[in-house]
């Protein structure tokens, strides 16, 4: 099958020989694969896992992507990114210092009461799962 990874400005990755695709939906893990059925669903900033192949060996790549837009119909794949990490680009220190900053902010707006607060702490939560994401990549 065919996948495309794609921001609003370039290609970020394109193969004709995609095995599966393996991401985390906002509800739950979904992998597809050749003849899924057609599927469109948002996505949570996450790590996507591709399979597939290149001059006859199959590899598997790792991204770190925020927020996301997954779509498949008729064996291929789009996915529409805001942005992406690879492995090679991941500061694991600025990430790590990253989250341990969005937990302070988490703890300190948890129990918020007016509105203000309340977007502080989803907007921390937002920078969690960003940097968990890429702190992922180098498992």
């Amino acid at each position: 099958m065919k996948l495309e990874i794609l921001s609003f400005t370039w290609n970020l990755f394109s193969s004709d020989k995609v095995i599966s695709v393996t991401a985390m939906t906002k509800v739950w893990e979904v992998t597809i694969l050749k003849n899924h059925t057609a599927v469109i669903t948002s996505l949570k900033p996450s790590v996507v896992e591709v399979k597939y192949i290149e001059e006859n060996v199959e590899k598997t790549e790792d991204f770190a992507v925020w927020w996301w837009v997954l779509e498949f119909s008729k064996n291929k794949a789009k996915i529409l990114v805001d942005m992406l990490v690879t492995v090679d680009n991941v500061d694991m220190k600025k990430a790590e210092n990253a989250r341990l900053e969005a937990v302070k902010l988490m703890e300190k707006y948890k129990d918020a009461k007016d509105r203000v607060d309340m977007e502080k702490f989803i907007a921390a939560e937002d920078m969690l799962l960003k940097n968990i994401a890429q702190l992922k990549l180098k498992r």
